[in-house]
C-alpha cells in the first residue's frame, strides 16, 4: 500500500484507470505508446490471464465474457477511442480541403475495417495482444484510410501496417528485437509488394510501403531520440518549478518523463541532481521515486545518487562515536558499484574503529586506534595520486576522519596523563591480534610448528590446548614466530564459515576469510563470488586454489582452522556433508604441496574418529603454561614503558596463582591495576604483595565466565565433587587415591578426564589442583 504522503498513482508500475470513460480511454492509448508495464499491469487487474498467451475464443469459452471491467475495456479500445480519433480526423480533413462526402464515407469504412480486423485476429492469439493490436489497428487504420485520398497509399497503408505492429510486437519483445525485426521485415514486404504490383512503378510504391512498415515497427527505437531535446526542456522546466515550491508535497516531479516513458533509453540530463533534491527535501517521495527507478532504464541516476548519499554519510562524522556506527548504513560492499572499493575501505575502518573503542581500557583503544590513523595516512596517499572522479570526492572524507580519529586519540592520552592512571595493557576477553603488542613468549612453539611445515611428509597439525590457554592468540600471532616464506590465513570456524547453510556458503566464507588474512601478511589473493560458487562450489574452490598458488610463488600456505569442533557440530547437524569438506580437505593436503593445515582445539583428534579417518598422522603441537620467564616478563614488561612496578614477592604470588597460566595472569594483573588506579597517586605505581591479594575476588567476577566454564560444561557430576573435596584440603594440598576412591567409587575415569583437562595434577599417588586460582573457585 502506498504512504499516504504519496500523490495518487505517482512513482508506480501499476496506476489505476480514470473512473471516465472517456478520460480513462485516453489514459489506456497513452499507457499503451508510452508504458506497457502500467498496460500489463491494468490487464491483470481486469483478470490475471490477460497478461498470458490464451486466445479470446478460450478465454470467451471460459465464461470470462461476464466480467463487466472486461467490457468496459472491449468498449474503451474499440468504441470510444476509434470514435474519438475520427471526429479528429474528420477536422483535419476537413482543414485540408476534402470533400465532405469523402470524409463521410471514408472514415466510417476505415473504422469499419479497423475493428472487424482487430475483434478477427484475436480470435487465434493471445488475447492480451489483440487488445493490443486491435486498439493500435484500429486507430492507425481509421487515421490512414482517411488520408488515403490525400497521401500516397503506400505511405499511408504501411504506417498503419507498422503502427499497429510497431506498439505490440515492442510490447512483446522489446526495442532491441523490434529494431532488427521492424527493418528486416518492412524492406522484405516492400520488395514483394512492389514486384506483386509491378517491377516499375510497383517496386517504387513497394520501397515506399516496406519504409512505412519499418518505421512502424522501430517505433520504439527511434521516437525516443526524436522526443529527447523536448524532453529535456519540459524535465528542466519541472526541476525549476519544484526549485522554487522547495519540493513541496505533492512535488511535480512525478511529471517527469522518467515516470512515463518507459522507452527512454537515453540518461535523462539532470535526473540525478533532481532525484537528490527531492530526497533531501521531501524524503517520502524521494524514496517512493527511488525505488521506482532502481528498476527502470533510468537506474543510473539512482546508482549516483545513493552513492553521493553515501559520500554525505561519510562526511557527515563528527566525532568518532558517529563513524564507529556508520558502517552499518553503508551499501552492501558485494554489489557492483563504481565506488565499491572505496566504500569498502571507509565501511573496515568504521569496523576497526568501533572495535577500538570497545575496548576496555584506555591504553588498549589508543593501542588499536593507532593502526588506522596509519593506514589512512596510506589511503590518503593512494587518493592523491588518483584522477578518478569519486576518488577526488571521497579523499576529504578520508582525510577529515583521520583527523577526527587523531585528535580522539591525543585525548586519551591527555586524559590518562591527567589522571596519572595506569594503562592496563591486558587483554581479557578476545584473543590477543596482531596489531597489539602484549603477545608474549611461545617462541619454541613456533620453531616445533616450524619444523613440522618442512616435513616432506607435509603431516597435518594439530594445536592442542585447554581453552583460554592462548591458542586462538598464538596463531593470530604466529606471523610473526615463522619465515616471511609462510604465509599464515587464519580462519576462525567458530564465525560464519561453521554458520553457513550449505557448502557454497562454507567454502565462500572460508575463502573470504583466507583473502583477509593473507593481505594482513601483504599478500592479495583474488577473490571468489558466490556466484562462482553456486553451480559446482567444490570444483570453482579448487580452480581457485589453482590462482592462489600462482600468487604464493614460491612461499607456502599455512591454512589454520581455529575451533574445529564447531565445523563438526555443524557436519553432525547434517548441514555440511562430512566426506566432502572433510575429503576436500585431505585432498588439498595430499595434493597441493604449497598448502599446510593445522587445526586447533581443546579435543585432540582421537576424541572425533571421522576427522581421524580422514587426517592421516596428524602432528599435535601441545600448548599448556607460560615459561616462568615469559611469565614474568607478562607481569612485570607487558609492554614498552609501562608504569607499573611490582615488589618481589608480589610478582611471586601472582605466579604462585597463576601458575604461568596466559589467561590468569592478565585477568589477575588487569584487577591489580584497576585497583591501582583507585589509591593515591603516591603509592599508585607501585604494586604490593596486598594489592595482589585485594585483586583476587575481583578477579573471580570478572573472570568468572572462564571458571563456570570449567565448572559446568568441562567436568560433570562426579568431576565437581572431587574437584571440591581436593580444594577444601586447602592450599597446595595433595590428595591420595585412597582417601578419593573411599568417597568416589570407580573414579579412575574421572581422574583421567581432570588430568587430561589439566585441572589437577598426579605426584605418584596423590593428586592436587595444577592451579591456585581455580582450586579457590571450587571453594567458594
Amino acid at each position: 500500500m502506498a504512504s499516504p504522503n504519496i500523490p495518487h498513482n505517482a512513482y508506480t508500475n501499476a496506476p489505476q484507470q480514470h473512473p471516465n470513460l472517456i478520460l480513462g480511454s485516453l489514459q489506456l492509448l497513452f499507457w499503451l505508446f508510452f508504458r506497457p508495464a502500467a498496460w500489463r499491469n491494468h490487464l491483470k487487474r481486469i483478470d490475471s490471464t490477460l497478461d498470458t498467451d490464451i486466445s479470446l475464443i478460450t478465454f470467451i469459452g471460459q465464461g470470462r465474457w461476464r466480467n463487466l471491467a472486461l467490457w468496459r475495456l472491449f468498449i474503451q479500445g474499440y468504441i470510444i477511442l476509434p470514435i474519438l480519433v475520427n471526429l479528429l480526423l474528420g477536422l483535419v480533413l476537413w482543414a485540408l480541403g476534402t470533400p465532405t462526402a469523402t470524409i463521410f464515407i471514408s472514415v466510417p469504412f476505415g473504422l469499419a475495417v479497423g475493428l472487424v480486423v482487430g475483434l478477427v485476429f484475436g480470435l487465434a492469439v493471445g488475447l492480451a495482444f489483440v487488445l493490443a493490436f486491435g486498439l493500435a489497428f484500429i486507430l492507425a487504420f481509421a487515421w490512414t484510410f482517411g488520408l488515403v485520398f490525400v497521401l500516397a497509399f503506400g505511405l499511408a497503408f504501411g504506417l498503419t501496417f507498422g503502427l499497429a505492429f510497431g506498439w505490440t510486437f515492442g510490447l512483446a519483445v522489446g526495442w532491441a528485437v523490434s529494431l532488427v525485426t521492424g527493418l528486416t521485415f518492412g524492406l522484405g514486404v516492400g520488395l514483394a509488394f512492389g514486384l506483386a504490383v509491378g517491377l516499375v512503378g510497383g517496386l517504387a510504391v513497394g520501397l515506399v510501403f516496406g519504409l512505412a512498415v519499418g518505421l512502424g515497427l522501430t517505433i520504439h527505437s527511434w521516437r525516443p531520440f526524436l522526443s529527447f531535446p523536448f524532453l529535456t526542456v519540459w524535465n528542466y522546466r519541472l526541476f525549476r518549478l519544484d526549485k522554487i515550491r522547495n519540493a513541496k508535497s505533492p512535488c511535480v516531479f512525478r511529471y517527469h518523463s522518467a515516470f512515463w516513458d518507459e522507452w527512454q533509453r537515453l540518461h535523462l540530463l539532470g535526473l540525478d541532481e533532481y532525484l537528490l533534491f527531492v530526497i533531501e527535501n521531501n524524503p517520502v517521495e524521494g524514496k517512493a521515486a527511488l525505488e521506482y527507478l532502481s528498476t527502470s532504464h533510468q537506474r543510473w541516476a539512482v546508482q549516483a545518487v545513493q552513492i553521493e548519499l553515501d559520500a554525505r554519510s561519510l562526511e557527515n562524522c563528527g566525532d568518532v562515536d558517529a563513524i564507529r556506527q556508520v558502517h552499518h548504513r553503508l551499501a552492501n560492499g558485494e554489489l557492483e558499484s563504481p565506488v565499491r572499493t572505496l566504500l569498502n575501505i571507509f565501511s573496515r575502518i568504521s569496523e576497526d574503529v568501533n572495535a577500538a573503542l570497545n575496548q576496555t581500557t584506555t591504553y588498549n583503544k589508543r593501542l588499536a586506534l593507532s593502526p588506522i590513523i596509519d593506514r589512512l595516512d596510506v589511503n590518503l596517499q593512494e587518493f592523491t595520486r588518483s584522477s578518478d572522479k569519486y576518488t577526488i570526492r571521497f579523499r576529504p572524507i578520508a582525510k577529515s576522519w583521520r583527523e577526527i580519529i587523531a585528535k580522539h586519540t591525543e585525548e586519551l592520552a591527555k586524559a590518562t596523563e591527567l589522571l596519572q592512571e595506569i594503562d592496563s595493557p591486558y587483554i581479557t576477553g578476545n584473543p590477543i591480534t596482531l596489531e597489539q603488542g602484549i603477545f608474549t613468549g611461545r617462541n619454541d612453539i613456533g620453531t616445533r610448528i616450524e619444523q613440522l611445515l618442512l616435513d616432506r611428509r607435509r603431516p597435518p597439525l594439530l594445536l592442542y590446548g585447554q581453552r583460554r590457554m592462548g591458542k586462538t592468540s598464538l596463531l593470530n600471532n604466529l606471523g610473526k614466530l615463522l619465515p616471511n616464506t609462510i604465509i599464515p590465513m587464519f580462519v576462525d570456524l567458530q564465525g560464519a564459515p561453521s554458520s553457513a547453510s550449505n557448502h557454497a556458503g562454507f567454502l565462500y566464507n572460508l575463502t573470504r576469510e583466507m583473502v583477509k588474512s593473507a593481505k594482513q601478511q601483504g599478500v592479495t589473493l583474488p577473490p571468489l563470488t558466490r556466484e562462482e560458487l553456486t553451480s559446482d562450489p567444490f570444483t570453482s574452490f579448487d580452480e581457485w586454489l589453482d590462482t592462489v598458488e600462482q600468487v604464493l610463488e614460491e612461499n607456502t600456505a599455512l591454512l589454520m582452522l581455529d575451533e574445529f569442533e564447531v565445523l563438526d557440530s555443524a557436519i553432525t547437524k547434517g548441514r555440511f556433508d562430512e566426506q566432502d569438506i572433510l575429503g576436500m580437505l585431505r585432498h588439498l593436503i595430499q595434493h597441493r604441496p604449497r598448502f599446510k593445515v593445522l587445526l586447533a582445539g581443546s579435543h585432540t583428534i582421537e576424541e572425533y574418529q571421522r576427522w581421524a579417518s580422514y587426517l592421516i598422522n596428524v602432528q599435535v603441537v601441545h600448548i599448556s603454561y607460560l615459561k616462568e620467564a615469559e611469565a614474568r616478563q607478562l607481569i612485570e614488561r607487558p609492554v614498552k614503558d609501562f608504569t607499573l612496578r611490582y615488589e618481589p614477592d608480589a610478582v611471586e604470588r601472582v605466579l604462585q596463582l597463576t601458575r604461568c597460566h596466559p589467561f590468569l595472569i592478565q585477568l589477575l594483573c588487569a584487577e591489580i591495576i584497576a585497583l591501582k588506579n583507585e589509591q593515591d597517586p603516591s603509592v599508585r605505581r607501585l604494586a604490593t604483595l596486598a594489592d595482589v591479594e585485594a585483586a583476587i575476588p575481583e578477579a573471580f567476577k570478572s573472570g568468572g565466565f572462564f571458571f563456570a566454564d570449567i565448572q559446568n560444561n568441562q567436568v560433570d557430576d562426579h568431576g565437581r565433587g572431587i574437584l571440591r573435596f581436593i580444594a577444601a584440603q586447602g592450599e597446595g594440598a595433595m590428595v591420595n587415591i585412597q582417601a578419593i576412591s573411599q568417597l568416589f567409587p570407580n573414579a579412575d575415569q574421572t581422574l583421567k578426564l581432570l588430568l587430561q583437562r589439566e585441572l589437577i595434577e598426579e605426584i605418584g599417588q596423590d593428586y592436587g589442583f595444577s592451579v591456585e586460582l581455580i582450586r579457590r573457585w571450587f571453594t567458594l
